[in-house]
């Protein structure tokens, strides 16, 4: 006979496990394999794009639909993952996404042509969104509540330190071999993944009824909430991804998915509050502590992801580097993200998670801050300490908003709080890296314009430098005219370089920004039971 003691409305017990006998530490590296597989290929196509252009003989604007497509896709079932999960069974419809993910895979690394690769990079994206909240799930179900943040440990590696090993993985994998190969790695690690789910993941019985209950009372699939969330989130995440590249809403085409996603997502909240079984459940982000951390993992991807884009962009455009040891800028953080997630993973067991989201939001926004300090003479090691105070930040920013957030939820909640914190995760991404790269571009026109004004023959500063420049250049052997021509372009290069920095730093303060919001945001969290112990016998 077994004792539980519950913590909250949880209502964790043995019998719901899914690890259904085996050590749920397992169940937890099993189930990050393909978590780590989909959300590398995230970020690994990113630097394959030059490679995939031409290879297919396309230019690099077409090319950019290789990612946009993938996204889209993706954002289109995360938002239905959980209700899939509830009504095809979380264990089935896991294995389903994985080979779907794997087959669409070995299809992108045969692709033909631009059109057969976004099919296929679609088809992906359908297979990739549904795993994460699957894989959350089957966690949450696996761990007493206890004990999530050190399965969510495991789970987090994958999740964080993927997208920073992606562009350096991916540029060696381009450079070494060729971009199909980008796709068809994740082939032999979908294979292993479904074989060590089919053989250790158990469905958990108490899902298992719940499912049949639903079917009982017969399947009333909500069409018109599919259909709003899926064109709602579908069209928002092509305007963030597609907005800087195609003017913002100078664009017709930009605008009209922007009034879409609007109208979509605004009719969504009316619709879902009215029914009984609703496809994606926004009750929980009304709720005070599901809706903080909906919030702060919005804030924690909006600068992980943007920074991972922003920063290789920097040391490369500005400061010369090879796009390999620009990725390898990234690498020390991914090495103190892992030895850290067990730090954290046991943190949240004893300490509350608002503490510990503050204590992560004030090391990013120190990182955010380090940055603004870049000149055109900063060294690798300067860029490595950013990414390492980040690399500090994320467990603490990770773990405790994803153990939180299934704080006091009933088990049959868990699927749709899963969907709708990578929901947060996805969409977060997209909107920090859009608003990055629209803020540089607004900066550099701010700033240029500024700084033009002192590139005048009128002005004395100007005038002093193009002289001393043109000595340096007659004393480096060019005669009077070259010289002259020589200390111009010296100086137009030079501000354009100060005018590129100044916006770059203007972007780190705006994330720093949005880190430090993250913390009042975590200080409304309501404290938790870290006690509560699971007595059996």
């Amino acid at each position: 006979m077994t004792d539980v003691t519950q913590v909250g409305t949880a209502g964790w017990s043995p019998e719901r496990s899914a690890a259904g006998g085996h050590n749920p530490y397992l169940i937890a590296f099993v189930v990050s394999i393909a978590t780590f597989m989909e959300v590398l290929d995230t970020t690994i196509a990113n630097v394959a794009l030059r490679h995939i252009a031409g290879g297919l003989a396309v230019g690099i604007d077409e090319s950019t639909y290789v990612i946009t497509s993938y996204l889209v896709a993706n954002a289109v079932v995360l938002s239905i993952s959980g209700w899939l999960s509830t009504v095809m069974g979380r264990k089935r419809f896991y294995m389903i996404c994985v080979a779907t993910f794997s087959v669409a895979s070995l299809l992108c690394g045969l692709a033909w042509s631009l059109q057969s690769l976004v099919l296929f990079r679609i088809l992906q994206g359908l297979g990739g969104g549904g795993m994460a909240t699957s894989e959350q799930a089957i966690l949450a179900d696996s761990f007493p509540p206890q004990k999530r943040g050190q399965a969510f440990a495991i789970y987090g590696v994958a999740v964080v330190v993927a997208p920073v090993i992606g562009p350096t993985l991916g540029g060696w994998i381009t450079d070494t071999y060729s971009w199909h190969w980008v796709f068809l790695i994740n082939v032999p690690m979908g294979l292993i993944s479904l074989f060590l789910v089919g053989t250790l993941v158990k469905e958990p019985s108490g899902a298992e009824e719940e499912r049949a209950e639903l079917l009982s009372r017969g399947l009333r699939v909500d069409y018109i909430g599919f259909l709003l969330v899926a064109i709602g989130l579908g069209a928002l995440e092509f305007v963030l991804d597609e907005g800087q590249r195609n003017d913002w809403f100078g664009s017709n085409m930009i605008l009209f998915f922007a009034l879409l996603a609007a109208f979509c997502l605004l009719a969504l909240i009316p619709w879902e509050l009215m029914r009984d079984d609703p496809i994606v459940d926004i009750r929980l982000i009304g709720r005070r502590q599901f809706g903080s951390c909906f919030l702060v993992m919005l804030g924690t991807f909006a600068v992980l992801i943007s920074t991972t884009q922003l920063l290789p962009q920097l040391l490369q455009t500005e400061l010369g580097y090879t796009a390999m040891l620009a990725g390898l800028v990234l690498s020390p953080s991914g090495v103190v993200t892992m030895m850290l997630m067990p730090v954290a993973g046991r943190l949240v067991t004893i300490v509350q998670p608002k503490y510990l989201i503050m204590f992560g939001a004030a090391t990013a926004a120190l990182s955010m801050w380090h940055l603004t300090g870049l000149t055109g003479e900063i060294t690798y090691g300067y860029a490595a300490l950013a990414r390492i105070y980040l690399a500090v930040a994320l467990p603490f920013l990770f773990l405790p908003v994803t153990t939180a957030s299934y704080d006091g939820l009933p088990p049959e909640k868990t699927n749709q709080a899963s969907a709708l914190i990578n929901v947060a995760r996805n969409i977060g991404g997209s909107m920090g890296v859009a608003l990055a790269q629209t803020l540089l571009a607004q900066r550099q026109q701010f700033h240029q314009s500024r700084l033009i004004e002192h590139a005048a023959p009128s002005d004395l500063g100007y005038q002093q430098t193009i002289d001393a420049m043109t000595r340096y250049f007659q004393a480096q052997g060019s005669n009077a005219s070259d010289a002259a021509s020589q200390a111009i372009a010296w100086v137009g290069r030079t501000l354009q370089q100060q005018v590129d920095l100044l916006a770059y730093v203007d972007v780190f303060w705006t994330l720093a920004i949005v880190a430090v919001l993250m913390i009042p945001t975590a200080a409304v969290l309501r404290p938790i039971d870290l006690r509560a112990p699971v007595r059996g016998h």
